[in-house]
């Protein structure tokens, strides 16, 4: 805490113009995110010097800020370079290939819901397999007389699985940076709200599945894929072996950032090998995605993407919450509100409750889960320490209900996508994504229950454990 403290007036009256800012952005200007954070961050900053705060002292939580954000900077741009390394290798559009080759109509719904899951994971976009993929399959859907409503549950809770489990996703990356929580050990706390709802939707397409075995699989788009894929690019098992590898590291627990770099050193030796690709073409490559198109458009959503470039603006998100943050912390907002919420929630698990129901609604009205996890997690995050919780508990929170929640909320910008993107109504297809609001019941009974909620001396990974 600083040596000086503004009236509690004072810091109510910025908390609220910060905040006011921030909605206002938001919800009338429809102003990017960064830009937005920026904002109210500098609103913040300009009635704190004119209040006697000094410069320096806002300058230094700033650079403080932003130096905690430095891992997730790396490990995003590491992401955006892999991703672009593995489609131009193969090994994106090979993984396609396969997991469309094996579906089998009584299997259909099951294995849309394998084949987004294992998309997801290893590409770390929900967005990209429900453009991709997931339209395919759409598609297919449509040939076998499968209701697209079941269809598009399959494709978002496979997409989501990934965006909320991948160490490639960038939510699952900012999740664990505001958070400040070792990315592996995010992971791993999430699979009690994740698992348990993919288990149950699992068998629940299987079952609704099975009402169509006698279906034959047919879809212009499904065979348009296919060929595009083969006549692009040269298949070879060995193309696997980048994602083999990174998941073999990842589960000896091994550092991310090495890790990536081990994937991404991989798919570039493969692309010089089996694609023709040369040195120029793959340094392109990792800097502004893979630009080679296939003039067929569903095949072209898919592999155009990547590079460390496309990264760059999720990079100017964090530097945004940062600046947005900083004068929170520096005025004594931050305290102010630790002693509030304290004074109210008497136990951990009120307090809990509370954060649960306060990043929901939030989210609910600003319909991004970058803009809530940047303004909402660095807010409440001291606070976590205050009641003896592993800071784990906050970033599960945030991505139970944000990541998760996302697709079913349609006035989000998650759930206008995937709505206009499968041209499916997102009520139509609600109650067949169980991950979506499953997750968030889970996350809530275990909160209730005091089931697996970590304090801050529990160890989850031994790495985590190291940085703590």
């Amino acid at each position: 805490m600083k040596e000086f403290r503004l009236s509690q007036q004072k810091m109510l009256f910025l908390l609220i113009a910060s905040v006011s800012t921030f909605f206002f952005g938001i919800l009338y200007v429809h102003a990017p995110s960064t830009i937005v954070l920026l904002a109210a961050g500098t609103v913040t900053i300009a009635l704190g010097i004119l209040w006697g705060v000094p410069w320096e002292e806002i300058q230094q939580d700033i650079v403080e800020n932003i130096t905690a954000f430095v891992p997730a900077i790396l490990i995003l741009l590491s992401v955006g370079m892999l991703v672009g390394a593995w489609i131009i290798s193969g090994t994106v559009p090979l993984m396609i290939y396969y997991g469309l080759s094996f579906v089998s109509p009584a299997y259909f719904l099951v294995a849309t819901l394998l084949i987004c899951t294992i998309m997801s994971v290893t590409m770390g976009t929900s967005w990209g397999t429900i453009g991709t993929v997931g339209i395919a399959l759409m598609g297919v859907s449509v040939g076998l007389g499968i209701p697209v409503g079941y269809t598009a549950g399959a494709v978002v809770t496979g997409a989501i699985f990934g965006d909320k489990l991948s160490p490639l996703s960038d939510t699952t990356v900012l999740a664990a940076a505001v958070s400040e929580v070792y990315i592996f050990d995010h992971i791993k706390y999430m699979l009690w709200t994740t698992i348990p709802p993919f288990l149950i939707a699992l068998a629940m397409y299987a079952y609704l599945g099975s009402q169509y075995a006698s279906g034959v699989i047919e879809g212009e788009n499904y065979e348009l894929l296919l060929q595009t894929l083969k006549n692009t690019f040269t298949m070879n098992p060995l193309l696997l072996l980048p994602p083999v590898t990174v998941l073999i590291l990842i589960w000896m627990k091994k550092p991310a950032l090495p890790v990536f770099a081990v994937g991404i050193i991989l798919a570039v030796v493969l692309a010089i090998i089996f694609q023709d690709a040369t040195l120029n073409s793959v340094a392109s490559t990792l800097w502004g995605g893979y630009t080679k198109t296939t003039e067929v458009a569903i095949v072209d959503k898919m592999i155009l993407r990547g590079g460390l470039k496309g990264m760059l603006s999720t990079v100017a998100l964090l530097f945004g919450a940062a600046v947005f943050g900083a004068p929170l912390k520096t005025v004594g907002i931050l305290d102010y509100l630790v002693e509030k919420v304290r004074s109210v929630a008497k136990s951990s698990k009120a307090f809990q409750t509370a954060s649960f129901l306060i990043h929901s609604f939030l989210f609910m009205i600003t319909g991004s889960y970058y803009v809530t996890f940047s303004a909402f997690g660095p807010m409440v995050r001291p606070m976590y320490d205050g009641y003896n919780l592993h800071r784990a508990n906050l970033s599960r929170t945030l991505e139970d209900t944000g990541t998760a929640l996302a697709p079913i909320v349609p006035w989000s910008v998650t759930g206008a996508f995937i709505a206009g993107t499968l041209e499916v109504p997102t009520l139509e297809f609600a109650l067949y994504a169980p991950l979506t609001y499953l997750g968030m019941i889970f996350a809530l009974l275990y909160i209730l229950l005091n089931f697996k909620i970590a304090s801050s001396s529990t160890v989850i990974t031994k790495k985590g454990a190291e940085q703590c």
